[in-house]
């Protein structure tokens, strides 16, 4: 397979998860390429994301690794062989790989679940919200590059589309309902479409209000994307230089506690539908 210049999010997991299970079997680099048959620069390109591996020699590699759990194999050889070319590619060397990698990442989850404290989610995000999000950037971006960005967003939607729409569960606080990004006339708008989307049979959207006690989790903001195994879940975490994908199993773990009791605090989709409404009243 010819190397990759820069591999995705999605195939570096693959590498990462073939590394662990060879690690996990006492095995050197060198001694997964003698068993396979091939150089061990083969096996270090595998591992690094930059070259693929056919579903024959993924499951060779299991076999000799002594990996048993075959749901989890199963999913790593669908994670090799698939050859999606999402909607997201036509923005590659136009934004930040990052974007990029998100957007596939959204595609692929058999869930999401998102926690924002003080921003909407953006799947969630109007046009014109988005667009005040990303003008407040500092230095300021590009027309062009900020256009760019927006009707990159505004893409990401499609997770809500199509006969098999992702299931998706978000707790949003209350001050992100009511920072008002723009004007009163985008907040409104933005305020309406979360209603609109909390409609939705897929789409649950719990907000935390105020006045809400035992909740000291406003750094916990995060989105979790749930993989075809559990092994294979992700969470991305917005830092000041761009976003985090984290995939180590104790982590992942201390975020799906974090995320329940975020959730436990939070009002249920009625009650939050009814603040919703309250707040865009007040505006």
């Amino acid at each position: 397979m010819p190397t990759r210049r820069e591999p995705t999010a999605r195939q570096l997991r693959l590498a990462t998860e073939l590394r662990k299970l060879r690690e996990a079997a006492g095995l050197t680099a060198r001694q997964a390429a003698a068993m396979l048959g091939v150089s061990n620069v083969q096996i270090s390109q595998i591992e690094s994301g930059l070259s693929g591996v056919s579903e024959q020699r993924l499951r060779r590699l299991a076999a000799h690794y002594a990996c048993t759990d075959e749901e989890f194999i199963d999913a790593l050889v669908a994670m090799a062989t698939d050859r999606t070319r999402g909607w997201w590619e036509e923005y590659r060397a136009m934004l930040p790989t990052p974007f990029l990698d998100l957007a596939e990442l959204e595609y692929h989850a058999a869930f999401l679940w998102e926690a924002q404290f003080l921003y909407i989610p953006g799947p969630l995000q109007t046009m014109d919200y988005a667009r005040a999000v990303f003008a407040y950037r500092v230095p300021e971006l590009p027309e062009a590059e900020l256009e760019t960005r927006v009707r990159h967003r505004m893409q990401r939607k499609s997770i809500f589309e199509g006969a098999n729409p992702t299931p998706y569960e978000a707790v949003i606080h209350e001050a992100a309902l009511r920072i008002m990004v723009s004007d009163r006339s985008t907040a409104r708008a933005q305020l309406g479409h979360l209603l609109e989307r909390s409609g939705s049979e897929h789409v649950r959207i719990r907000v935390l209000p105020f006045d809400v006690e035992g909740f000291a989790g406003a750094a916990s903001a995060m989105t979790y994307a749930g993989g075809s195994v559990p092994r294979l879940d992700t969470v991305v975490r917005d830092g000041p230089h761009g976003a985090t994908f984290i995939d180590a199993e104790a982590q992942l773990n201390a975020y799906r506690t974090l995320f329940r009791r975020v959730e436990a605090v939070a009002l249920a989709p009625d009650r939050s539908r009814d603040l919703i409404q309250r707040v865009t009243k007040e505006l």
